[in-house]
Order: C-alpha cells, then structure tokens, then sequence
C-alpha cells in the first residue's frame, strides 16, 4: 500500500528580500495599514503573512547574544563568541552532549492578518559538529502570550544529532503538531496577533565551527473554513521541463525512513525541482545508497529530511531547510490563495510543489485517494488544468500528469473536506513549498513578491 493511500501520521492543518540592491523589495506592512488597505479594496484581502529575515542590516536589528551579523553574497547570522555552554540529550539515541551556544531573537513581527497558524522555516549551513533550533513566541489577541515553542532542532547531516520536531508542546489555547503552531479552537475568536523567532546556534566546545543561516522566517493564516473554493480563470499556458522521479520505484528502500520509498511523497518532489534549479549530488554523497537503486538522490533526500519524532519524510520545514543546503538555492514553506499565484509562478519559471488531501473520486487521473500527498507543479495547458510531476506514480516516465484544473484548485485549497467514512476531515488551505534561487532574476522577484514571499 501506498502512503498516498495510508492514513497519515500528521494531524493535517485544522484552519483554514532579497537583499538591498535588490530590484524589487518586500517591506511589511503594519496591521493597521493592512486593516485599511483591505477595508478600502476587499478585493486586497489575503489572509497569509509570510514574513523572513534575510539581509544584513535585518539580522543586526535582532538581539545578539553571542551571534555577530556577517555581509557578503548571502548575508546571514554565525556564532561569534559563544553566550555559554550547555548539555543536551538526544530523545532519539539518548547520548548526552556539551555545546557551545549562541541566540539571536528577532523583533516582533506584527501579523498583518492574525492568524490561527503558524509554520516557521530556514535557510542553512550546518557543518559536521553544529546544529540549531528555531524557537516562536507570539502574543494572541486576549493580549497574554505563548511560550516559547520549539519549531525544530535541526542539522543538515545526522551524525551529531537526529533532527526532529518535539511534541507535546501547548499551553491550553494553541499547540504544535510537528512543524505547525495552531490555535486549539478557531471558534472562539481567538488569534495569534504577533511573534518573534528565536534561533540558537551550536557548535563542539573548543572549535571555530559555526552553523550559518541567511534566511528566517514564518508564514502565518487564518484561512476560512471552507470545502469548496472559487473557480478561477486559467491565465497561462507553460509547461516547466522539471525531472521526474516516482518515489514508488523506491518502495522496501531503507525502511527506516518512514517504511521505504512508497511514503516519500515529500522529499521525491524536493529532489525534482532541486534538480530543476541545478542542484546535484556528488558520487561521494551517494555512496551510501546500495548502487542496484535507480535515482538514488531520491533515498538521499529521504534520509536528510527525516523528522525523527515525527517518523517521516514530510516536515515541511525539514525539506525547505534540505533544499537550501544545495548551493544557490532558497527554500521556504507558505501558502498560496489561488492557483493565479501558481501561474504568476510558473510564468517567471518557478515550479511549486503543492499539499493536497482527496479521495480518489475528486481527482480524476490520479487513481489513489490520499490523507496526505505532495506533488510539484510544473505548468499549466492551454485549457488551464494542472500539469503536475506526482511521485505517486508506477515509474519515472509516468510521472507527469494533466489534473482538471477545477478539481486541482478545490483539493489543495479547501480546509474542509468529507473522507471515506463520510467524517469531516481537514483540509491543507493551499500549503506548498517554493525552492528558487538565492540571487532571484528581476521577474522572479517580482513573481515572488506577489505570491508574498521576499
């Protein structure tokens, strides 16, 4: 069985720049600016902030203990001297290790819309011998605040530690379910109003060793209720010639990265457009993986998206955060309002991997029903429907698919649907993951900046 037809493990969401020389810039809008902008034109209402830290005079704005600022192609935030030493015990091998640490806290980022979620995501370098955490602190709109919640513990190998979300986190009025904050019941009205970033750096004790990260930052929602969607006008006809890989060729592979290749939705679409931006792995890289398997980058990715506690490929930060360890390329989670901003993507050639839920009745050509799938948007026909590279999909020539625009648009953009017990279930509310460049031509930032990313 596939895990395209398995329940999944994750609760699926229950709601619902570039730098200074840059030729199109991000800046943020205040709440009350964002208020009146939407009650002057409604039509201006999107209910999704994403928000980074990515340039240098941003990371000198956050408070430093024993981080230091550095400039450059790729500014980006290092340990300087360390703020102290500290054990930790890894949940998943149950070694106890000291480590030199470092934080660096962002300002407060006023959420333009107050959101019932929140999902943080990074860009870094982790040599051998450091990791990092991401933390999130917010305020909700009954004015009290959250603890701080730890958002990952991650590194880009798994010698040192095992990367991993931690459960168990909430505080009566919100909670972290893997990778996502949520407030725990939307219907009283309750909203997550503000927030800052935390991000504490670590290295062995005694080393000039140093993680570094050049992108921070979190998208937040509060996405309607809904089962169906608006249709929307198709706009575009463009195809994006991405590679194919199918993750069920990989099926039985290395079982303990969430039972073999046929779970690997995630990290198979991470590897395509990855190698769409011209990432590769080196034979050295790939030695590990047994030489009788075709497209071993696809068991690479499975290995180093893995989210130990979540026992799974699919930690949507995790793969963002993997993409962007290939040299020239940002990775960031976010939603998208329609697939408009899908085309404004595809148009300035940046290819969009999408979270849908269905059952096999609501798409029609895909054959499966799923509680939880991720696919890569490569373009669209010129009739609008959905041309997708799915890795649920019997071998690599197969991957690619034509989804009826109509359908496409409703299963990855409602929040609310009925499963095959007739219970209702949630939806994703439009999630994806967008990998592109870290130097983005003029019409990819443009592109970028109006799906709200920077």
């Amino acid at each position: 069985m596939s895990r395209a037809q398995q329940p999944s493990r994750r609760t699926v969401l229950t709601a619902a720049a570039a730098g200074a020389a840059a030729a199109v810039a991000c800046t943020t809008t205040s709440a009350v600016e964002a208020a009146q902008r939407t009650a002057d034109d409604p039509a201006q209402a999107r209910p999704i902030d994403y928000h980074a830290w990515t340039t240098y005079h941003e990371w000198r704005l956050g408070a430093a203990q024993g981080v230091r600022a550095v400039a450059g192609a790729r500014p980006g935030v290092v340990i300087g001297t360390p703020a102290g030493r500290t054990d930790y015990t890894d949940p998943h091998t149950g070694a106890t290790a000291t480590w030199e640490y470092a934080v660096w806290t962002a300002p407060v980022h006023v959420l333009t819309a107050p959101a019932t979620e929140v999902v943080a995501s990074w860009n870094a370098h982790t040599p051998a011998g450091t990791w990092l955490q991401v933390e999130l602190q917010g305020t909700y709109s009954d004015g009290t605040a959250t603890p701080w919640y730890v958002m990952g513990r991650w590194a880009a190998g798994d010698q040192d530690i095992k990367r991993t979300s931690v459960d168990g986190q909430g505080d009566g009025k919100s909670a972290i379910s893997t990778d996502t904050f949520a407030i725990d019941d939307a219907g009283t009205g309750l909203r997550l109003t503000s927030y800052r970033l935390r991000l504490t750096l670590y290295r062995e004790p005694g080393t000039q060793l140093t993680p570094t990260v050049w992108r921070l930052g979190a998208m937040g929602s509060d996405i309607p209720d809904r089962f169906t969607v608006p249709a929307s006008v198709p706009g575009l006809a463009r195809e994006l010639i991405v590679p194919r890989y199918s993750q069920e060729i990989h099926k039985g592979q290395y079982p303990q990265y969430d039972n073999g290749g046929e779970a690997w939705c995630s990290p198979t679409s991470s590897q395509m457009i990855i190698e769409y931006w011209g990432g590769r792995l080196t034979p050295e890289q790939l030695a590990w993986v047994d030489p009788s398997y075709a497209d071993p980058q696809v068991d690479h990715a499975a290995r180093f998206t893995y989210d130990y506690q979540y026992e799974g490929c699919g930690n949507w930060p995790f793969n963002a955060a993997y993409a962007a360890t290939f040299d020239g390329i940002q990775g960031v989670v976010t939603r998208l309002a329609s697939l408009t901003d899908l085309e404004t993507l595809i148009g300035a050639g940046i290819p969009a991997m999408t979270s849908q839920s269905f059952l096999k009745t609501e798409l029609t050509g895909a054959g499966y029903g799923t509680s939880g799938h991720l696919m890569t948007v490569i373009g669209f026909t010129a009739d609008g429907d959905v041309i997708a590279n799915d890795p649920a999909s019997p071998s690599d020539d197969a991957v690619r698919r034509v989804y009826p625009r109509r359908e496409f648009e409703n299963i990855w953009l409602r929040t609310k649907r009925y499963n095959a017990s007739g219970k209702v279930v949630s939806g994703t509310g439009g999630v994806c993951y967008l990998y592109f460049p870290a130097h983005p031509t003029p019409h990819q930032r443009k592109a970028l900046a109006a799906v709200g990313v920077c």
